[in-house]
């Protein structure tokens, strides 16, 4: 049965299946997290916010690398893991196909891949953001798989997409600018271009969290908690990057299809085991906000 309700901040109507009731939630209009009530119209719990610390919390490093693998054997985040490895499976087998064709001397587009490919990025840019939020507040748990219907599903591919061009364009607006002026691409760009990959974690965060775009362009709010918890954040960025690296390099089906089905298999298990590492990657981030909130205060 289908538990309809408004949001407690903005109104909005929601829709979740009754077997979530008492799980948290989001609001997709306008962030508001809250407790999905058990009856239709029943008013939403807000999510309390965490009491304000001064000091960063123990234990950072063992819910990283020890209790983020518990994820992958809960029962309840089995609906999660299937939605992360349906949009690597579409994306594996369908992301190169393109259906346009000539008539005359006019080539009609049908880039049928490249639709594809955006909307599974889409997916998992979306389930990212939502592994974040709910580590960062400190909840147990993979997210839910709820992206509002039809018209949700394509408002939040689409945002999703926005959000993680923004901070990457974001953070490598200094590259840009210094390229565009001194029409140089050098050690110093490159330089640059690292430091940009670095602060990228934290602006991901940034928009997660915050979902404040002004925010991520303040290199104050990004850099001061990087300068007071280097080492934990040093960890987080090593995870995210090594975990982008292996998405970049194992190969889609469009180059593999003259392969055997064996080879196929394999680097489709390939795929697989790196959205693991990307789900571990993506939960540290907001593990990392979790135990050092203190440092992101203003």
């Amino acid at each position: 049965m289908t538990i309809r309700f408004n949001c407690p901040n903005c109104d909005a109507l929601i829709a979740f299946d009754d077997k979530y009731c008492g799980k948290q939630a989001r609001c997709t209009s306008c962030g508001e997290r809250f407790i999905i009530p058990s009856q239709d119209k029943e008013v939403p719990k807000k999510v309390e916010q965490p009491e304000e610390r001064f000091e960063p919390l123990q234990g950072f490093y063992h819910a990283v690398f020890i209790d983020s693998l518990k994820m992958f054997v809960k029962p309840q985040n089995a609906t999660g893991l299937v939605f992360v490895a349906a949009a690597v499976c579409f994306k594996f087998f369908a992301g190169h196909t393109d259906y346009s064709w000539t008539v005359g001397g006019f080539r009609f587009q049908a880039p049928t891949g490249l639709v594809i490919t955006l909307a599974a990025w889409g997916c998992l840019f979306w389930y990212y953001m939502e592994m974040i939020c709910l580590a960062a507040s400190d909840t147990d748990e993979l997210p839910d798989v709820d992206m509002g219907g039809l018209f949700g599903f394509i408002w939040n591919i689409i945002k999703s997409l926005f959000m993680f061009s923004f901070a990457l364009v974001a953070v490598q607006l200094p590259c840009i600018i210094f390229i565009a002026v001194s029409k140089n691409v050098g050690v110093i760009s490159q330089i640059l271009s690292l430091m940009g990959l670095f602060a990228f974690p934290m602006a991901i965060l940034t928009l997660a969290v915050e979902g404040d775009t002004a925010m991520v362009l303040r290199p104050d709010y990004l850099l001061k908690p990087v300068a007071k918890a280097f080492w934990p954040y040093l960890a987080v960025v090593g995870i995210f990057i090594l975990s982008w690296q292996f998405q970049l390099i194992t190969p889609e089906y469009g180059g593999l299809s003259a392969r055997s089905n064996l080879v196929v298999g394999l680097h489709l298990l390939a795929k697989l085991a790196v959205q693991a590492l990307a789900i571990i990657s993506m939960r540290s981030i907001g593990l990392f906000r979790h135990y050092y909130s203190c440092h992101f205060h203003c």
